[in-house]
Parts: C-alpha cells; sequence; structure tokens
C-alpha cells in the first residue's frame, strides 16, 4: 500500500450512524478483529478482548446502554473491552496504565480495516459502563472501552467534509 492509498484509506473511514438491516458476514467480522489482533501495544501486553454481537439479545442488550435510537440501525457490534491487570503500566515514574491507549489503537485499526471491506463503524464511548459491563457480564478488572457498531452504511450515509486545523496548528519542530 502506498502513502497515498492509506491516507485515501483513512479520510474514506467516518462515523457512520445509519447502517442497512444487512449483517455482516463472520468471515468479514473476523477480518476486523483480525486488524486489532495484529495492532500493537505496551509491551506487547495485548490487554484486551472483543466482543462481537450479532444477535438481536446480544445487540439490544448492548443497546440499552447507550441512549441515541441510531445505534438499534448497526446489525452487528464489537465492544472493546481492557483488561487493566494485563496491561502495561509506567510503574517507574507515574503508575499510567495504557489499556485505554493499547485499546486506541486496535480500535481504529478495526475501523480502518471495516472501512476496506466497504463496511461503516463509530466509535461509541458515551454509555452506561455499568450497563454496559452487566450486559456483557465482564469479570471485575474488566472494563468495556468503547462500543463499534459496525454494518454496511445506509444509502443516504456518506462520507462527510473533514474538518481539520492545519497542520501548521499541530506540528511543532524542535
Amino acid at each position: 500500500m502506498t502513502y497515498n492509498e492509506f491516507i485515501q484509506l483513512a479520510q474514506e473511514r467516518f462515523s457512520c450512524r445509519s447502517y442497512k438491516p444487512l449483517l455482516p458476514s463472520n468471515d468479514e467480522l473476523r477480518k476486523v478483529v483480525e486488524a486489532a489482533h495484529i495492532a500493537p501495544s505496551a509491551c506487547n501486553k495485548q490487554p484486551w478482548k472483543f466482543v462481537i454481537a450479532t444477535s438481536d439479545k446480544a445487540r439490544k442488550a448492548i443497546a440499552a446502554a447507550y441512549s441515541r435510537d441510531w445505534i438499534n440501525t448497526a446489525p452487528a457490534f464489537i465492544v472493546a473491552v481492557g483488561n487493566h491487570s494485563e496491561a502495561w503500566h509506567r510503574a517507574n515514574f507515574d503508575n499510567k496504565d495504557h489499556t485505554d491507549v493499547d485499546l486506541s489503537i486496535a480500535i481504529e485499526h478495526m475501523c480502518l480495516a471495516a472501512t476496506s471491506l466497504g463496511l461503516g463503524t463509530c466509535w461509541v464511548c458515551n454509555f452506561n459502563p455499568q450497563a454496559l459491563n452487566e450486559a456483557l457480564n465482564l469479570d471485575k478488572g474488566l472494563e468495556a472501552i468503547a462500543i463499534l457498531p459496525i454494518g454496511y452504511p445506509a444509502d443516504e450515509c456518506t462520507v462527510p467534509v473533514k474538518q481539520r486545523k492545519p497542520i501548521e496548528q499541530i506540528i511543532e519542530w524542535m
């Protein structure tokens, strides 16, 4: 893949909030999670698991933790779950837990992989954590980090023009 092809893929990725009622295949969902599987993590700890929800019962339980109706249009969810006890912590200084950092890298790998397969995704982090952890029956020490609705974007969904700061505002040369 060339740099230009990568930039094109990154530009095509967007927060999809409306889906066709067509479930991606298990192979497609597995490929998306495979992208997370190969993502880097601090000290290669891989403090994660990914719950794929396709049944109506599982999807309803997960969607109940989020108050926006559009999420119900997604035919599947991938919930990224972090394991804080397995994550690398910056022990010699401030003990910073890198679970969220590691999962963020993995989730964005999944978003890009989904885009390459013609699927839409949307990071959802504004959910009731207690309700979601209960819906997933998570053990102590595990935390749902994000819900990733996934499916084929509805026909009316278009890639919006991305509003970004000029690159000069985000680069500082030293």
